[in-house]
């Protein structure tokens, strides 16, 4: 399988987020390192990986359907 790797801008401007907040906040806590994003030979640039971080965005929240199930 093929894979496209996005820089952080690259990555901003798919899903609509501002590059800051990918850096800041979504790169800590929803982006996992090897997962949905890469340091190519060990360097400090990252390169995200469209597929994963797209699959993960189409899945449903399970709190947010226990939730509903329970109203």
């Amino acid at each position: 399988m093929s894979n496209t790797y996005l820089t952080t801008d690259e990555l901003a401007e798919r899903i609509k987020y501002d590059a800051r907040t990918i850096r800041n906040q979504m790169k800590d806590t929803v982006l996992i390192e090897n997962i949905h994003y890469i340091r190519p030979f060990g360097g400090r640039k990252i390169l995200y990986v469209w597929e994963r971080i797209e699959e993960d965005m189409c899945k449903p929240v399970m709190s947010a359907i226990n939730g509903m199930a329970l109203q």
